[in-house]
């Protein structure tokens, strides 16, 4: 059911912020990430990485850009390049905030609400959640800091993050009768709605983006494990792009202590982990998949004119490109974890580490 939101006052909206992190990482992650890097040498060796980027990113000036556009744009387009720039911003924040919270050093907290406080101040959300689900290490750095905060920079950066949440409730794409509604652009609407309700602890946008997700496992994923955008696309680079922001909201809503929606079955018998399971064959090569031959989409068909890779029509599907699906299903089902190492040719890398963390719960 989709539920209109009346934009109220800010004050309604917007409830108290002191309280453990949900979408990143809380008090007792951060302590345990402490331990890696000092007993583990690998971890020890990709923070080093880590950490000479969060003391670059302090002497950087940020980038805000007023609206996102990656959505719809071929590779190329002077907007989407643009955008591509001022999203850096993205990481460079999340990496202050992170950084901060392993050394206390205040000069990377005030960094990072610099970079906050700039693109709360110019970026206006349009209610596109293919161009706003770029706004994740936003959030989470938001999330990792916000208990220190000064105040008014506070109510700005909530100001921004709950019209970007909004935005995306009351967005014309999610009308009933639209495919926006109800393929791959739902789910990442679900999933920056939800984050952005936890980071805020808005239990209305929290009930919200739950009851949505549920309709969206019924209508969305088949009971044989199949998706809509597989059957749109004939892709699984969309099966795993519709997976992946619910798989991340599924990890948010229990580390809450909410439902598992991973084994979560709709009144059709759908699942995550049966269209995740659906997907294991191909990981493991004992089934093969050209990509895109029957899409019904043009601008699939237009970004393989675009000569942009893995997009050209019979594009045979490479196990590796699972690897964001397997980092987030593990969560829930552990045993898929040597299926992540033995197609992983890159190794572990850090956010890998922070992921891993998490697990340990």
């Amino acid at each position: 059911m989709m539920r209109k939101f009346i934009i109220i006052p800010l004050l309604i909206i917007i409830t108290a912020s002191s309280f453990a992190q949900i979408v990143s990482l809380n008090a007792r992650e951060i302590k345990q990430l402490k331990t890696e890097i000092s007993n583990n040498v690998e971890t020890k060796k990709l923070y080093s990485g880590f950490e000479k980027a969060a003391l670059s990113y302090l002497s950087e000036i940020p980038n805000p850009i007023d609206t996102i556009r990656t959505e719809g744009l071929l590779k190329g387009n002077p907007k989407k390049v643009k955008t591509q720039l001022a999203l850096a911003d993205m990481n460079k924040m999340f990496s202050l905030a992170l950084q901060y919270r392993l050394k206390g050093d205040k000069k990377y907290l005030n960094k990072c609400i610099d970079f906050l406080l700039a693109w709360a101040e110019i970026n206006r959300p349009n209610g596109d959640p293919i161009d706003d689900t770029n706004l994740d290490k936003a959030v989470e750095a938001y999330d990792l800091i916000k208990n220190e905060i000064p105040v008014a920079a506070k109510k700005t950066i909530e100001k921004w993050l709950t019209e970007t949440a909004l935005a995306e409730i009351n967005s014309k794409r999610m009308k009933t009768g639209r495919a926006t509604a109800i393929n791959n652009w739902n789910a990442h609407r679900l999933k920056e709605v939800g984050e952005i309700g936890y980071a805020l602890k808005n239990q209305e946008f929290i009930n919200w983006t739950i009851e949505n997700l549920k309709s969206h496992i019924n209508i969305n994923l088949n009971a044989d494990g199949t998706s809509l955008d597989f059957k749109e696309r004939d892709a699984m680079h969309y099966h795993i792009y519709d997976l992946d922001p619910m798989l991340k909201l599924a990890i948010m809503i229990n580390r809450d202590k909410g439902q598992n929606f991973y084994i979560y079955e709709s009144p059709k018998g759908s699942s995550i982990k049966k269209s995740v399971d659906w997907l294991m064959p191909y990981i493991k090569v004992e089934k093969q998949h050209e990509e895109y031959v029957n899409t019904t989409v043009k601008f699939d068909r237009d970004r393989a004119k675009n000569n942009e890779p893995g997009f050209a029509p019979g594009t045979l599907f490479e196990p590796e490109l699972a690897i964001p699906v397997l980092e987030l299903s593990i969560y829930f089902d552990p045993s898929q974890e040597k299926l992540l190492t033995d197609i992983n040719s890159k190794g572990e890398n850090w956010q890998m580490v922070m992921d891993k963390i998490k697990r340990a719960r």
